[in-house]
């Protein structure tokens, strides 16, 4: 579950000066032009009322050939639903249903706060204020190309060195400041990268969109496991 949905909510990655730099020991060692970069992501973000996407999810292990999954997010108000390939996450802001295609299942969970969470990024919203809470120190690296754009790469280290992602790398389009990829590194050598093919601001959706339906999974078993 934890990678699921830490994965596909979009991580990012970290720099190679961070091996070297033994003087970054705390959050507020962060970068005040990076962190001027994602304050201005997120207030755009959370100016919206509403959002669709599509993403391309790219994961690597040592030694594996790269595994690419394609997936959709749509946030409305606190809802969301993020679908990619056997898997569907859905939010009405209270309840969180988890849907696995493989084995017909579908767990019921109250929607955890951020006391719950543990770090882990389940909703567009936790995504983009992870790097508010203390627990990385983040930096502009440089720039690249990538998408046919210019983008600057962010990169955050986490103070916790136990983590389960070594270092988190976020590359945000210089000209239009809209997140292009975020990329997680992980501990034991694998790599997630989640890229955003298309972004469509205050989309309409379905009625129903943000909540499950039983009639939709006829055959799927439901535990439920709120308290």
């Amino acid at each position: 579950m934890k990678k699921l949905l830490f994965s596909a909510a979009f991580l990012a990655y970290l720099m190679p000066a961070f091996a070297q730099d033994n003087t970054v020991s705390s959050a507020e060692d962060s970068d005040p032009r990076a962190k001027a970069i994602l304050d201005e992501i997120r207030k755009r973000f959370e100016s919206l009322e509403s959002l669709g996407a599509d993403f391309t999810l790219d994961i690597t292990f040592p030694e594996e050939p790269t595994e690419s999954q394609k997936g959709k997010i749509a946030k409305q108000g606190d809802k969301f639903r993020m679908s990619m390939a056997s898997q569907t996450v859905i939010s009405d802001g209270e309840t969180l249903w988890m849907i696995f295609d493989h084995n017909k299942e579908v767990q019921i969970n109250n929607m955890p706060d951020e006391a719950e969470m543990g770090g882990m990024v389940l909703s567009p919203e936790s995504l983009l204020n992870f790097y508010d809470h203390g627990d990385f120190a983040y930096f502009i690296t440089g720039e690249a190309r990538e998408a046919g754009q210019v983008v600057q790469q962010i990169e955050f280290k986490p103070m916790d060195r136990n983590a389960e992602y070594t270092k988190l790398r976020m590359n945000v389009s210089k000209a239009s400041k809209d997140v292009v990829s975020v990329t997680a590194f992980g501990r034991d050598g694998s790599r997630y990268k989640l890229s955003l093919d298309s972004l469509v601001p205050n989309k309409r959706f379905p009625a129903g969109h943000f909540a499950f339906n039983k009639s939709d999974y006829p055959d799927y078993y439901v535990e439920d496991l709120r308290e």
